[in-house]
């Protein structure tokens, strides 16, 4: 069996939704992060789970590999085939299937993207709340136990997926948890294929978790003298019970950023910018209780957003900052890094990590979803630079030895793809074999997404 055999079998499926183009090849090998492209051979689109499974049988009888494809939007190389063979691209198996408000789930496939969702879902009173910026597909943020601004009050997307659709690797389809609030019916599959990062099965359908639009909102954006002012802040809130529904850092270098790209006035200096939810009374107390803690830490400037338009505004400038700080450094390629940490070693870990930034001579903005202990740099080296490119690179390592030194994880949000092998060991030690056990039980030609996660 070969794999011309394989493309011959799948062109039959598929038709034209077998593609060979070198524009789609092309764009099925690029990425936003650092990493060499690596083109797929072809690129299937399927339009149904069915059709997912017999592309699973063909390329179980031939030997080929897969890798899914959800928007790209991933930062460790996850969607890269980095074996070649074929990816399959989600994109058209974007429908919500059904929406029980009643019980506040919803089931969609994989390639509806969040916003594509809270669409959707408008006319319910009900919203996805999981929130990582890009506007990426459920599926692939499934695959890679995704998070954002919003984990710190309603979680990753380990909480809030209830039941998959999976594609295993020799073509069946299973089905894992149900649209019941919780069970203690066996393994817990949906947990193992929720950031699983498509080495374990191909997932076809989502049935998710939602929650209701709060009665109010207020957010605010407040500068701080320093860093270490900023970051005690958070750790205050957090320990204080207050319950936030976003609280984001910004350093003075991504500030600068943000002000450069969004034209967003802000003083150069260390931000928090913070969201609250819930009953007008409710937000209304949070908001005094936090404004409270700032005063006592220095912080000022506060800019509160209550009016919709006024609050997407903010949090737009947020979710562009990435590109906001790839601008501070034209033809640069960003090696983007995130670490989590316990809250309690959350100013230690960001001070350590900006002093060795600063020693560099590399610019690395700093910013993140500090509530959760979860941060960011954005490590701006340019890519014929071979002293710098490798620069870039040791303090992403000194980051994640840090956040394991602290008693963290060396990614609380972007996950391993190809990118932090390296770590998984140092991490989880004898558990990463086991890793390895059950992706050699589910997939013992190592056909799905291969070069990720596990040991090679």
């Amino acid at each position: 069996m070969t794999l011309s055999q394989a493309l011959s079998e799948l062109s039959a499926l598929l038709g034209d939704r077998l593609s060979r183009s070198p524009s789609d090849l092309a764009l099925h090998g690029a990425n936003e992060a650092h990493f060499a492209p690596t083109p797929p051979d072809a690129v299937a689109y399927p339009a149904t789970t069915a059709e997912v499974a017999e592309i699973m049988r063909i390329c179980a009888r031939n030997g080929c590999p897969v890798t899914p494809w959800g928007t790209g939007t991933s930062l460790e190389g996850h969607a890269l085939p980095i074996r070649g063979g074929l990816t399959v691209d989600f994109s058209r198996m974007n429908r919500v299937l059904e929406v029980r408000a009643e019980d506040m789930v919803a089931v969609v496939q994989p390639g509806v993207t969040r916003e594509a969702l809270n669409t959707e879902l408008r006319a319910t009173g009900l919203f996805f709340p999981v929130d990582p910026g890009a506007n990426a597909s459920l599926g692939g943020m499934a695959s890679t136990r995704a998070s954002g601004t919003t984990a710190v009050r309603y979680g990753t997307m380990r909480d809030n997926v209830l039941a998959l659709e999976v594609v295993l690797a020799d073509g069946r389809v299973i089905r894992t948890g149900t649209a019941a609030p919780k069970s203690s019916a066996g393994y817990d599959l949906t947990g193992l294929f929720v950031g699983a990062e498509g080495t374990l099965g191909l997932i076809t359908e989502l049935t998710l978790r939602l929650q209701g639009q709060p009665e109010a909102v207020a957010a605010a954006v407040c500068a701080f003298p320093d860093m270490t002012s900023a970051v005690e802040t958070v750790i205050t809130t957090i320990q204080s019970g207050l319950p936030m529904a976003r609280i984001e850092f910004l350093d003075t270098a991504t500030a600068a950023a943000v002000n450069a790209h969004s034209q967003a006035g802000l003083p150069e200096q260390p931000h928090l910018l913070v969201e609250f939810h819930g009953s007008d009374a409710a937000v209304a107390e949070q908001s005094e209780r936090f404004g409270a803690i700032v005063a006592d830490a220095g912080g000022e400037g506060f800019r509160w957003a209550t009016r919709p338009e006024e609050r997407n505004a903010l949090w737009k400038m947020r979710h562009n900052a990435y590109y906001a700080c790839l601008a501070l450094r034209p033809g640069a390629r960003a090696v983007i890094t995130d670490v989590c940490v316990p809250i309690s070693r959350l100013a230690e870990a960001v001070e350590e990590t900006a002093a060795d930034i600063a020693a560099s001579g590399i610019p690395g903005p700093i910013l993140g979803h500090v509530g959760d202990g979860n941060f960011h740099a954005l490590l701006l080296a340019s890519p014929d630079d071979a002293a710098e490119m490798a620069e870039a690179a040791r303090l992403a390592k000194r980051m994640a030895e840090r956040a394991l030194r602290l008693g963290g994880t060396v990614t609380g949000e972007h996950g391993i793809g190809m990118g932090k092998l390296g770590y998984m060991e140092a991490e989880h030690g004898a558990a990463w074999d086991v890793m390895g056990t059950l992706k050699a039980a589910l997939d013992p030609q190592n056909l799905l997404n291969p070069g990720k996660l596990v040991r090679q």
